[in-house]
């Protein structure tokens, strides 16, 4: 039985969706003749992407597609590509469970896309069998602890990629992204990421104005993730412990990687997008006080050292009944911004507001589900390779320090989390039967 579910697309009312931009407020406008405030930009223009976000993919040859894992996020990211563009076939499914492969199968029929039998493939296998049977482009929304083996094969087998985040729960996973991402880079793949900050208009139009130097340079900032508990599966009888755990994954770190890096590398991942810098080191604390299933914390807290020296405060839990807040904010020496969608100079004065209503005139398609699967289809039908992998798994790291800060009680460097053995996947057998449980522990802080 599924209790408390809350869905990806929930958190969106947190904050803005819609995307164009204007100034308001004294301090950023100007009389006839004057001259305006001049800003010296952190990044020089062309030297960072910044993606084209039409309501639409433009049109082209047609698209093959395949799925591996076709739960929730499979699903709702298949219809999203179908949305984003034309000309898409949805040909090969895959997925662990029978039941869930059936699920989305029957939702696609229904939208005219009919998958063959011998097209729909289940087990552990089920992602080289999708990879290898023909199509153009793949979305991997396996368990976490899969996409980096999954992204790897299907690099190897010259397959355009989206990729669910988080892309990596440990340092293994990590490096296999890393790698990987280069060689798709190499053979002129597209490779986008469910970090869909990066292609909402909100942020995108924040994201330039802090590289135009807006808010000048960046000296700090806090992110937070603050919910209530997220779902979770009761065992059935007949279930074995792989079954158990693959069905309940968010709720187990060596499936997740812990929900700072399941669910808070959103927040994390703003920050060094923005900043376009990478933590070197973390301390934390965190702990468990309620969660029902799993081996995870319910709450983290840590203190992000960059490259540069400065801090970001990481904050995230899932506990009912508590101050909820999905948001960023980030500081630097000329003002600030916050995902409200205001940046404010150092008096408070608000100097650019993003506005809504001007976006509903210019633009339809709002959605930043929708428009990531444009840009990726944007980048395959030009024929151009795009990479968000890499930055993707960057942040991804960024959250397993914070998470092994936090579980041991240490600071822990980037450098050794990076070169670290970890590896998660190792742990555990790749079969639907008994597991070795007493690995699932909840750590100790200090021990």
């Amino acid at each position: 039985m599924s209790k408390n579910k809350i869905s990806r697309k929930d958190f969106l009312s947190t904050s803005a969706l819609l995307g164009v931009s204007t100034l308001v407020g004294t301090s950023a406008l100007t009389s006839c003749g004057e001259k305006g405030p001049v800003y010296t930009p952190i990044k020089e223009a062309g030297t960072y992407y910044v993606p084209e976000l039409p309501d639409k993919a433009i049109d082209g040859k047609e698209l093959k597609a395949g799925v591996i894992g076709c739960g929730g996020r499979g699903s709702g990211a298949i219809f999203d590509l179908l949305n984003a563009a034309n000309g898409i076939k949805v040909v090969a499914l895959g997925d662990t469970f029978a039941d869930r492969l059936n699920g989305l199968k029957g939702r696609l029929a229904k939208s005219n896309q009919v998958v063959a039998d011998d097209k729909c493939f289940v087990g552990f296998d089920a992602y080289k069998k999708v990879i290898d049977s023909g199509v153009d482009m793949v979305v991997i929304a396996t368990p976490p602890a899969f996409r980096p083996i999954h992204f790897q094969y299907a690099t190897e087998k010259g397959v355009h990629s989206f990729l669910e985040k988080p892309i990596a729960v440990d340092a293994k996973g990590y490096r296999t992204i890393m790698a990987a991402a280069k060689q798709a880079k190499a053979k002129g793949l597209s490779v986008v990421t469910g970090t869909q900050r990066h292609h909402q208009r909100a942020y995108v139009e924040a994201f330039k104005k802090i590289q135009e130097g807006w808010i000048g340079e960046i000296t700090g900032g806090n992110v937070y993730w603050n919910q209530s508990m997220l779902w979770y599966r009761e065992r059935q009888k007949e279930w074995t412990d792989t079954e158990w755990m693959i069905r309940d994954w968010v709720n187990w770190k060596w499936l997740s990687g812990d929900h700072i890096v399941e669910q808070h590398v959103h927040n994390i991942d703003v920050f060094l997008w923005m900043s376009g810098l990478k933590p070197v080191k973390a301390t934390a604390f965190g702990a468990r006080h309620r969660r029902i299933t799993g081996d995870q914390y319910d709450q983290f807290g840590v203190d992000f050292e960059m490259e540069n020296g400065i801090h970001m405060h990481s904050m995230c839990r899932q506990i009912n009944g508590c101050s909820n807040n999905v948001s960023e904010f980030i500081q630097g020496t000329k003002g600030s911004w916050s995902s409200a969608g205001v940046i404010k100079d150092l008096a408070g004065n608000v100097i650019w507001k993003y506005d809504e209503e001007a976006a509903k005139a210019e633009f339809q398609q709002h959605n930043p589900y929708v428009l990531e699967h444009v840009d990726w289809v944007n980048h395959i039908r030009k024929g151009t390779a795009h990479d968000e992998a890499t930055e993707c798994a960057i942040s991804c790291l960024a959250g397993v320090m914070g998470r092994e800060a936090a579980y041991s009680g240490g600071t822990v460097t980037w450098d050794e989390m990076s070169k670290s053995a970890q590896d998660y996947m190792a742990e555990f057998k790749h079969e639907l039967g008994k597991q070795d449980m007493d690995k699932c522990v909840v750590f100790t802080p200090g021990k």
